[in-house]
């Protein structure tokens, strides 16, 4: 049924172009979640139904997609693309070939049984020539499953790296809508079906493979067609069908063997585990934001692209040559074919008439070939039915824009507002922030200016929208209403990725990375990364040197993180046995040294600090100050960056040239720490308690 619904759609496409304003990826994948009757949508990853309709809109996003999307993922390998095509459609009609050459075969052995005199000749160039085309057939399979197996690996690549691109680019707020959720989730599926390991979706190979079918079964028809010349082969046609059609239950012998020990080394087992440390940090939400305010996205792509082609290149070192040997391997199975093929009853009912054992034989193979390829054809379209709506998803998922990146013609680029550095802050029109599926706002009019090279202190309850306020000026989630104006533009002017490259933090959630102490820290700037100076340099800032000093490998020490359950490879060492674990004073240094990795960049002029030094003791917080107090500074006294710090502990609030006391989700008061005092409210409340 499902192909007559394609071809039906292609006659009624029209109509749905003008009756819909249906036109993207996205707009075809939505389209087909929808319920007949009902506002409701499928559930991600759902069977759509084979309905006309889903019918055309899987026709539109064939014809305006697949091509763009077949030369994105073969681009790399054209001419193997196109001999795989050919060699696909050339190996389709082999079973037709072999049905026509195993019956002239039957046909001489009958003949010789039948005749008088027996002569081996012409039996043995039959069964000779057979034999041959049969090891060519062989390596022609052999070498269209290598070069399948190099295009097919090039598109998994492709997928992989794309959707895994896609993911590290998106920011926070994209994630927040569900409707994105439930197309990235359906873009996932696609991409696993690379693998075959997508439940209810299929290889993209089976979309050519629907085209081998239908070629299969042409020949086949055109072989009967051929053969049928008389009314005895159109009886003998009918009896073939008939015994076909019986139950179409025949066993299969079916071998399969292993030709290696997969084992991974040590080497290709810290690759494979490493591909997974990369892909769990662009998939999950809780790295997401220092993804963001660090630019990790290059750092992840290239890692997990050097990983997965030592794991690629591990598989493919181990798989089975081409060879010409392969070739035998089918040609002595046409015995056991022409065994099955003797009917010695046959024999004696068709030595008085036009037809033959032969056409027997051809008649039984090719009707049977005709019924399975059909089946095969029908189960294959379903498949890839639902299949064209999660490719719609994966097309739709590389164009969503980040919801924080400005359109083109409202961005201008970063400017420092002052030559001695920092930025200035000016919160207009009662800023204000609501998290989605939340009724209250966790912000609400908030509005205060900071001068360029200044530090605030932002002091409150815990729930008093502290964390809200820093995620908002580093620009890792929007506001929804107000205006924010960052050295006098609009904040939402700023590319992100730019507005990151000038500011640093301690993020109250900081990542904690399954990876090396020195990763830990030197994610905190990529292009020094590699460098030992600087990371020890932040070390030392961060006052961890005790740390790395009792740490068994030192800044090469992998790091347990409790986010992060280690995969296990055959023939690897267990990561978790290797892992160090962390106390949270610990793990909050690490978190302070990354920040400090950007400390003497030049670009830096912003520095948000969201309780650094929560789970350090009251002499540990105070260097810990002070040392940010000496990096906001010049030599000589003079500001050169602005700082921002949230903290519960007054006696260091204080020292701040602003304070800003929340309660409520906004800013109660805000002026110095001697101006707050003397208004004797909530600050001075609270300054006193803590006293």
């Amino acid at each position: 049924m499902g192909p007559w619904l394609f071809y039906l759609s292609f006659l009624t496409f029209p109509a749905v172009n003008q009756a819909e304003d249906i036109q993207t990826p996205y707009d075809i994948w939505l389209a087909s979640r929808a319920v007949a009757g009902s506002k409701e949508l499928l559930i991600p990853g759902a069977q759509r139904p084979l309905t006309f309709r889903n019918a055309r809109l899987a026709y539109m996003m064939l014809q305006s997609n697949t091509f763009g999307l077949f030369k994105r993922l073969c681009g790399s390998h054209p001419k193997r693309t196109v001999l795989m095509l050919a060699t696909h459609l050339a190996r389709s009609m082999f079973p037709a070939f072999r049905g026509y050459s195993q019956a002239l075969i039957i046909d001489e052995i009958q003949l010789q049984f039948t005749s008088d005199t027996f002569s081996w000749p012409r039996l043995l160039h039959l069964t000779g020539t057979e034999l041959i085309r049969r090891y060519i057939e062989g390596l022609l399979d052999s070498y269209a499953s290598h070069n399948e197996n190099i295009v097919l690996d090039s598109a998994k690549f492709t997928v992989e790296f794309q959707q895994l691109q896609q993911r590290v680019r998106l920011d926070c707020p994209t994630f927040t809508d569900p409707l994105t959720r439930d197309l990235l989730h359906e873009s996932d599926l696609f991409a696993r079906s690379f693998n075959g390991s997508s439940f209810g979706s299929i290889s993209p190979l089976d979309f050519l493979q629907m085209l081998s079918l239908v070629a299969e079964i042409v020949s086949h028809l055109f072989l009967i067609l051929s053969v049928t010349r008389s009314y005895t082969h159109i009886w003998v046609l009918v009896l073939s069908l008939c015994s076909t059609c019986l139950p179409l239950v025949i066993p299969q012998a079916v071998w399969s063997h292993n030709d290696y020990d997969s084992q991974f080394t040590p080497r290709e087992a810290r690759a494979a585990d490493r591909r997974e440390k990369m892909r769990n940090i662009a998939f999950s939400d809780i790295y997401r934001p220092e993804v963001q305010l660090f630019g990790l996205q290059e750092w992840i792509l290239s890692s997990w692209a050097s990983a997965w082609r030592t794991v690629h290149d591990s598989e493919l070192a181990h798989q089975p040559k081409l060879s010409f040997i392969s070739g035998f391997s089918d040609s002595f199975r046409i015995f056991q074919n022409l065994m099955f093929d003797f009917q010695v009853p046959f024999l004696i009912l068709l030595q008085s008439s036009s037809a033959t054992l032969g056409s027997l034989s051809l008649y039984r193979s090719s009707i049977h070939s005709v019924i399975f390829s059909f089946r095969s054809l029908v189960t294959t379209t379903k498949m890839a039915f639902q299949s064209v709506f999660l490719m719609a998803a994966w097309c739709a998922s590389t164009e969503l824009k980040p919801k924080l990146q400005p359109e083109k013609q409202n961005k201008v680029n970063y400017k420092s507002e002052s030559v001695a550095g920092g930025i200035s802050i000016r919160a207009r029109r009662n800023v204000s922030y609501t998290y989605p599926g939340c009724s209250e706002p966790a912000l609400k009019n908030v509005n205060f200016d900071l001068i360029a090279g200044e530090a605030l202190a932002i002091v409150g309850y815990n729930g008093s929208g502290k964390s809200t306020l820093a995620k908002i000026l580093l620009r890792i989630i929007d506001f929804d209403e107000g205006e924010l104006i960052v050295n006098g533009h609009s904040i939402r002017r700023y590319d992100p990725s730019e507005y990151h490259q000038h500011l640093s933090a301690v993020m109250q959630g900081f990542s904690k990375f399954n990876s090396t102490f020195r990763e830990n820290v030197g994610v905190g700037s990529i292009a020094h990364i590699t460098s030992r100076e600087s990371i020890e340099t932040a070390v030392n800032l961060a006052q961890a040197d005790d740390i790395v000093n009792s740490l068994p490998k030192g800044l090469q020490t992998v790091l347990e993180s409790p986010a992060f359950e280690p995969i296990s490879y055959p023939g690897s060492i267990s990561t978790s046995s290797t892992s160090h674990g962390l106390s949270g004073g610990e793990w909050q240094r690490i978190a302070i040294a990354r920040a400090f990795m950007r400390a003497n960049d030049p670009s830096i002029d912003l520095l948000i600090f969201d309780e650094p030094t929560s789970s350090l003791d009251a002499k540990a917080q105070k260097e810990i100050f002070d040392t940010i107090h000496r990096l906001t500074r010049h030599s000589d006294g003079s500001r050169r960056r602005t700082v921002i710090f949230i903290t519960h502990r007054l006696s260091l609030a204080r020292k701040a040239d602003r304070v800003a006391m929340m309660e409520n989700g906004t800013i109660a008061e805000f002026g110095t720490h001697e101006q707050l005092l003397e208004k004797n409210g909530s600050y001075a409340s609270l300054y006193n308690q803590s006293v």
